[in-house]
């Protein structure tokens, strides 16, 4: 697939990783996925792209449906992580995935901004929007 215009964008599905809340003060920016897209939803934006997927995941399998379900129904023509690192968080082989990428003419970028600095302040922001149960959630 090529770029393709979608109301002037392309269509981007933003990769995050989910990381176990015990490592934010070792990787913050790992634990943080609302960081994470934030950073892809910027670096889309700079390119006049279109954010139409936010994926959260953890060592998923290349070959995993939830990857390639908007592919296949052209609803995304890019994959975009912030880093490398969230990238190979996120899935089992981040190699494996380039490759698939390619063998389906899918791009794969890596928005390579700048992290954030964490305050303490800020980590403990993460760690109550982690720990929080969201909004009519019933634990069933």
């Amino acid at each position: 697939m090529g770029d393709v215009d979608v109301d002037g964008g392309v269509r981007v599905a933003a990769i995050a990783s989910l990381t176990p809340l015990e490592e934010l003060d070792e990787d913050p920016f790992l634990v943080d996925t609302r960081g994470q897209h934030a950073m892809c939803a910027r670096w889309a934006a700079d390119r006049g792209y279109v954010v139409t997927r936010q994926l959260r995941v953890y060592a998923l399998r290349t070959d995993h449906h939830a990857l390639w379900a908007d592919v296949d129904e052209g609803e995304v023509e890019l994959f975009l992580a912030p880093n490398d690192r969230v990238l190979a968080r996120a899935l089992l082989s981040a190699a494996d995935f380039a490759a698939e990428c390619e063998r389906r003419g899918v791009r794969l970028e890596l928005a390579g901004l700048e992290e954030p600095a964490y305050t303490a302040r800020d980590k403990a922001g993460v760690h109550r929007r982690l720990s929080m149960p969201t909004a009519g959630y019933d634990g069933s």
